[in-house]
């Protein structure tokens, strides 16, 4: 199973930009896909942003335009570059990872221990 560590949340005025970092540990299987989901207070875990092994991208319609996620494939690495963050985006931010088991269709997900962002004047 991959190990996820992420890093670069922390508190940031609105208007401001964060940029968050995830790499994945070393593993036998193979990543498909990943990305950055978040869980405001009182809310449930959403999509912020997702990038596939070939770099296709999907982003939640609250970060298009202001949220760019980009990956290194060969490093098993993505960034999410925020910028005009505004209160609404404060939360906990998790990188997620899919593998794929060996060479079958069997996926996995994988996620980090997540990282708080918090915009806030």
């Amino acid at each position: 199973q991959v190990q996820l560590e992420e890093s670069g949340g922390g508190l940031v005025q609105p208007g401001g930009s964060l940029r968050l970092s995830c790499v994945a540990s070393p593993s036998e299987h193979s990543i498909t896909k990943m990305g950055w989901y978040r869980r405001a207070p009182g809310k449930q875990r959403e999509l912020v942003a997702t990038i596939t092994s070939s770099g296709a991208t999907n982003y939640a319609d609250s970060a298009k335009g202001r949220f760019t996620i980009s990956g290194d494939n060969d490093r098993n690495t993505i960034e999410l570059q925020m910028n005009s963050l505004v209160p609404e985006d404060t939360g906990f931010y998790y990188c997620y990872a899919e593998e794929r088991y060996h060479s079958t269709r069997i996926l996995m997900d994988n996620w980090g221990q997540g990282t708080q962002v918090t915009v806030s004047s």
